[in-house]
């Protein structure tokens, strides 16, 4: 049975880091504050495949682990498992659950690839990374995604020293209008300054007309 949407708040489908779960992205989100979160509807979904090796966050967060799709980093390109697989499993969850009105993501970039579900009107993106840019190289369902400027509303945490930096900020460049979020810590859910969450409540009260539209 889908989810009863919360009247005038932006429905978001929170997708998790690699071999993380939707209950470890929760618990980062929700330091947030009240003032932010009050105002959206956010639905945490476990990636399909359990981990098959070890995860980043053991010892700090306890398993179960997931993973949305397998992938192997060789010198001039990147090799992936299940990434059809993956896009289907999140479709066929919004399909049943939605409709949202935009994507969070955690080091993921999954709703570039969606096309079984109505067009997304904004995403939020932390630590996030280009697929087809000088790291990754992109799957063939999302071989095009950045073929043309995104014109979308996004917002973008970037770490001053996550190791996806450099991918993270050309992700950017790949969107019209970005609102961006700098921290000072590596690959994670930050925790919001004042300056942090000023952006942050620009961008709620952009979204915010968008879902009402």
């Amino acid at each position: 049975m889908a989810k009863i949407c919360a009247p005038g708040k932006p429905r978001i489908l929170c997708l998790h880091g690699f071999r993380t779960s939707a209950a470890i992205l929760e618990t980062q989100i929700r330091k947030w504050p009240e003032s932010i979160l009050e105002k959206l509807d956010l639905v945490f979904l476990d990636a399909r495949y359990p981990s098959a090796g070890k995860s980043s966050v053991e010892g700090i967060f306890d398993p179960p682990y997931y993973e949305w799709f397998q992938f192997q980093v060789h010198q001039d390109h990147t090799e992936y498992q299940n990434y059809e697989e993956c896009i289907a499993y999140i479709e066929d969850f919004m399909v049943q659950n939605g409709p949202f009105d935009g994507l969070l993501g955690f080091s993921q970039e999954e709703g570039v690839a969606l096309t079984k579900v109505p067009k997304i009107k904004f995403v939020i993106i932390i630590s996030g990374a280009k697929a087809g840019g000088a790291k990754y190289t992109a799957p063939k369902l999302a071989a095009n995604a950045f073929a043309a400027p995104i014109k979308c509303p996004s917002l973008h945490f970037i770490g001053e020293q996550d190791f996806q930096k450099t991918e993270g900020l050309a992700l950017i460049d790949s969107f019209v209008d970005p609102l961006v979020i700098h921290h000072p810590k590596a690959h994670t859910v930050p925790r919001l300054d004042d300056q942090s969450v000023k952006i942050a409540q620009n961008f709620v009260e952009k979204i915010l007309n968008l879902a009402t539209t």
